[in-house]
């Protein structure tokens, strides 16, 4: 991460400044941030509005990142919107040392996309951090801060040195949601809140989830929420961890137009909640479970959410994890989950090798065996696998691509 916003500046700017035709809502923290995302959108869409979604990363193709009302870009007007940006890119290259980056690239043509659609609200998914991230060009009417941790070490030493960061995207006069945060994040994120004149809205103190129901494919929530309670919502996602984002969405979408929501349109939002990647039952016969966990707080909150939403008579553990990651950290909390463990390398060049997460697992005393892939780690785990079993592959979001290539004729629209 360089922090620079001049590139990305320099090609807005040439465009019109396509970001600020169109209000916004802004996501960062360290884990759930898709989530987050993806149902504010839907909670906007429920209520009338033409909302966009950024997301990042994709897992099998670049035009996951960007949708309106849950419909992904096509691959026309992808290629349409990036025709029309790349005389601007060469233009901004041509101004400095350092070329667009990928990132910027993809920003700016989700903030042109939006703009030509146009929508009524865009939802943008942070990249990394917050203060220097390619997003924090749009207005941020309502800021929302997901739980906090260490992770990129681009970011910070410290808990409080990640959080300032992150709080950087909450603007002068705007409303920040806040879910629950380590003491250290939270009086950063406190300070920097009374620096911008912002409204603080904190989980627990001023909204929260309220109740909390297992339910067949997924669970039923109760959100106490600014301006009203809202009761019997059924989410088709697995976890504590995605109720509580659900309800931070909720407030974040109530705090954007400053009024209760409609009970309906606010079931209607939860019912298309569908995160890939995040708990997605891929396979039935075993179970397979795919989620994208690659830092130590996402892992913990895996281990619990497969405890608590999943009955099996053995876990296969496909695991493989980026060399910039905490590897022991994250297999940690899910090796006492495993029976039987596959440590792999995923695709990408930033892959720690197999070996490495082979001897990470040997230290919880799981005897696992080094693979060249995640496709062929898998189909180890499924012929060993019996009926009653369940394999989670997990690691990277990588990982979950890897995985999803390898069985495509099975897997399903994520289920969590």
């Amino acid at each position: 991460m360089v922090p620079d916003l001049s590139r990305i500046t320099a090609v807005t700017s040439l465009l019109g400044d396509p970001q600020s035709t169109y209000p916004t809502i802004h996501v960062t923290g360290t884990n759930g941030k898709s989530t987050t995302s993806r149902v504010v959108a839907e909670l906007g869409c429920s209520h009338g509005l033409t909302a966009g979604c950024y997301t990042s990363p994709h897992l099998l193709s670049v035009t996951e990142r960007l949708s309106v009302c849950g419909e992904p870009i096509s691959e026309d007007e992808f290629g349409e919107e990036y025709e029309r940006l790349l005389p601007v890119l060469q233009q901004v290259d041509q101004l400095g040392p350092d070329r667009v980056t990928y990132f910027e690239v993809l920003t700016a043509l989700a903030y042109l996309w939006f703009a030509d659609k146009p929508v009524g609200l865009g939802v943008f998914e942070v990249g990394m951090g917050g203060t220097w991230d390619a997003t924090n060009l749009v207005s941020g009417d309502v800021a929302v801060i997901c739980p906090i941790s260490l992770d990129h070490p681009e970011l910070g030493a410290t808990t409080a040195e990640v959080a300032a960061e992150k709080a950087g995207i909450v603007k002068e006069g705007k409303v920040a949601v806040v879910r629950e945060q380590p003491p250290e994040a939270r009086s950063v994120i406190e300070a920097r809140c009374r620096e911008m004149e912002a409204q603080l809205l904190v989980e627990d103190r001023d909204w929260g989830l309220a109740g909390r129901l297992q339910g067949v494919g997924g669970q039923v929530l109760t959100v106490e929420g600014l301006f009203a309670t809202y009761e019997g919502l059924r989410l088709p996602l697995f976890g504590e961890h995605a109720a509580r984002n659900a309800a931070a969405s909720v407030v974040a979408f109530e705090a954007f137009v400053d009024r209760r929501l409609d009970q309906r349109a606010v079931e209607e939002a939860f019912g298309e909640g569908s995160v890939p990647g995040r708990l997605q039952v891929a396979n039935r016969h075993p179970l397979v479970v795919l989620d994208g966990a690659h830092n130590p707080a996402g892992a913990e909150a895996l281990a619990l959410a497969i405890r608590e939403s999943f009955t099996f008579d053995r876990l296969h553990l496909v695991v493989a994890i980026s060399s910039n990651k905490d590897v022991q950290g994250i297999v940690a909390p899910l090796a006492p989950l495993a029976d039987r463990a596959y440590a792999a390398r995923h695709s990408s060049v930033r892959s720690a090798p197999a070996e490495a997460v082979r001897d990470a697992l040997a230290t919880f005393g799981l005897d696992a065996e080094a693979f060249d892939s995640v496709g062929v780690a898998l189909e180890a785990a499924l012929s060993a696998a019996d009926e009653g079993d369940l394999i989670l592959v997990t690691g990277s979001l990588y990982t979950v691509g890897d995985a999803l290539r390898a069985i495509p004729s099975t897997s399903t629209q994520g289920e969590g």
